[in-house]
């Protein structure tokens, strides 16, 4: 999913869904299918999604003991999606044993998910991680130990802010992959974010991916959202 503009379908049911997917019909997507449409409607929702060709980021931030983790991604790896992610702070041993689960629910002959842990959600600000938290410094700081724990687990990559990319690509490795949620048009609404960046700013940083949301699907026009961030995302004059 390196490249991919990624559509967060924040979305309560599967009717909402099936109403939102179909104004992209004669498009291939990168989505992401989050933890209030997945508990609410399960492997349906995947199952839903996939017949229509589209790719999937299951983002459900596994974060429990080892053996949990372990399980939970053996029975995750069997619905075929394009990647899924956990908590870096559950430890390395927990990221070893989501990538144990992986393989062995990968059926034979299948590339098994891309694996990224989770850093600082963008929606956590320095003072919350500081007094809350309890994490002293500053979060770029965080964020980079996150990052270089998940990668010497031997993740694919981490879900950050864009405010960390070029620290994580340039300390650690420019292969290792950045999920950055927060993307918001310019002059667009922060919602329940603290670190937000453009499409445009996203791309010239060096994200790997973004992760888009309520640009495109609260949008009066879906498709027409999607062709201008897309365009803006890959540096298409339009």
């Amino acid at each position: 999913m390196k490249k991919s503009l990624i559509i967060a379908l924040d979305f309560p049911d599967l009717d909402e869904t099936k109403r939102f997917l179909k104004h992209f019909q004669s498009e291939k997507l990168a989505v992401k299918v989050g933890m209030e449409l997945f508990y609410q409607n399960g492997p349906t929702i995947i199952s839903y999604v996939k017949e229509h060709g589209h790719d999937i980021f299951l983002d459900l931030k596994l974060h429990d003991i080892p053996n949990t983790v372990k399980m939970a991604m053996r029975g995750l790896a069997t619905l075929n999606v394009e990647m899924v992610n956990v908590h870096a702070a559950g430890g390395s041993r927990m990221m070893e044993a989501a990538l144990e689960g992986l393989d062995s629910g990968t059926a034979s002959g299948k590339k098994r998910p891309l694996c990224i842990g989770v850093t600082q959600l963008t929606s956590t600000s320095q003072k919350q991680m500081n007094l809350e938290q309890n994490i002293p410094g500053t979060l770029e700081d965080s964020v980079l130990h996150y990052a270089k724990l998940t990668h010497d687990a031997g993740l694919d990559g981490v879900v950050c802010s864009t405010h960390e990319v070029m620290s994580i690509h340039g300390r650690i490795s420019d292969q290792f992959m950045t999920v950055t949620p927060g993307i918001r048009n310019a002059g667009g609404q922060m919602h329940d974010q603290h670190r937000i960046a453009t499409p445009e700013q996203a791309r010239i940083i060096g994200s790997d991916a973004i992760v888009v949301g309520r640009s495109i699907t609260s949008a009066k026009d879906p498709l027409q959202a999607y062709i201008d961030v897309k365009a803006a995302w890959e540096g298409i004059r339009c």
